[in-house]
């Protein structure tokens, strides 16, 4: 039994295809993929984190997009949680344009795609600055700064704030955590 190899689909073809379909898909540069539904903790954290930059940036020349605004890189489609960008955008945008923060709540499915794929294809872009990778389960978060040689991790936990000097902003990173029950620990819904 022999199985063809397909033909990768280009970017161009990818989204002249992904206007026709009503579900959302990311392109990792080879086929689509699609995006699958989250969890109570990941819709809380990200409603969370539109609050609290969206009232932060009012009155600023910075723009919040969520996740309906894609962000492309590397001939490849992404869909981060939220993103920042400094740029004025049209209303029939479908691409946040040189975002200079990005943010993705990390899920059992996706984290190895955030911390690896993503992590590499959003540094490649020039106009990034940040891009940071919250924990869905704890209040922490993986944030990677562009410095003057490259790229500086540091880990954020409880109390800390997550300080974008990019953006002007500094966000306690417990207000990203309102309302979701961290009590429980991740391993007993796997049972």
């Amino acid at each position: 039994m022999s199985n063809a190899l397909r033909k990768p689909m280009t970017l161009d073809e990818f989204l002249a295809w992904e206007e026709r379909q009503e579900m959302r898909y990311e392109f990792d540069g080879f086929q689509p993929v699609a995006m699958t539904g989250g969890t109570y903790a990941h819709d809380a954290i990200a409603i969370n984190l539109a609050i609290a930059l969206g009232t932060r940036l009012r009155g600023t020349r910075c723009r919040l997009h969520g996740s309906n605004l894609k962000v492309s890189v590397e001939d490849r489609v992404r869909y981060p949680d939220a993103s920042v960008t400094r740029q004025a955008h049209e209303n029939r945008d479908t691409v946040a344009r040189d975002p200079v923060v990005i943010f993705e709540v990390l899920s059992p499915g996706t984290a190895g795609t955030d911390r690896i794929d993503k992590l590499r294809e959003y540094t490649a872009l020039a106009s990034l600055r940040r891009y940071v990778l919250l924990e869905p389960d704890r209040v922490a978060a993986t944030v990677l700064e562009r410095g003057d040689t490259g790229w500086l991790t540091s880990i954020l936990t409880n109390d800390a704030v997550l300080r974008m000097e990019e953006i002007g902003i500094g966000l306690p990173l417990t207000e990203l955590y309102e309302g979701v029950d961290l009590t429980s620990d991740p391993a007993d819904s796997a049972a």
